[in-house]
């Protein structure tokens, strides 16, 4: 990523559970992606975009307390909602996706939470008529995400792989 005229590039870090936005020369991150799902929007033409850090599918897999963001229910029509309010029409959003790991290889409801944020993520999306353009999910590995939102390019870091850009 180039930095802006400043040299600067503004970091957004998205908290688990947890939506944020930007615009280049700003670049969304998450860390530490396991069963979560990093869901990414981007809109070519205004250089913008935002990111979610899905911890579960629905609102009815926790009793929970916390940010309603932490669901794929809740979170992906939020980004999609935003995006379109702040400019960027539907046709031209491109989706993104990492996560989605088996991280608790002993527990069957647990190890199938990974495959079910990403079923989840899918079918919020599909809602829109959006299909991911490229996706990094599955396995049982963690992984680091950053959308630059300059190319849309999305890196996905792993210590098992090293670095993907999607």
């Amino acid at each position: 990523m180039e930095p802006s005229r400043s040299g600067e590039v503004n970091v957004i870090e998205v908290g688990v559970g947890g939506l944020a936005f930007g615009q280049f020369p700003s670049l969304l991150m998450t860390p530490a992606l396991g069963s979560c799902v990093g869901v990414t929007l981007w809109d070519p033409i205004k250089q913008r975009g935002g990111m979610a850090h899905v911890m579960l599918p629905t609102t009815g897999d926790s009793q929970m307390k916390g940010e309603a963001t932490r669901f794929a229910v809740v979170a992906v029509p939020m980004l999609v909602d935003k995006l379109v309010r702040m400019g960027s029409p539907l046709k031209r959003l491109e989706a993104k996706l990492a996560g989605g790991s088996a991280m608790f290889g002993g527990d069957i409801t647990m190890a199938s939470i990974g495959q079910r944020n990403v079923s989840e993520v899918k079918a919020q999306l599909a809602r829109y008529g959006i299909r991911p353009v490229g996706e990094d999910v599955g396995g049982s590995h963690a992984r680091t995400i950053e959308l630059h939102l300059d190319t849309g390019v999305l890196v996905v870091r792993s210590y098992l792989y090293g670095m993907r850009e999607l």
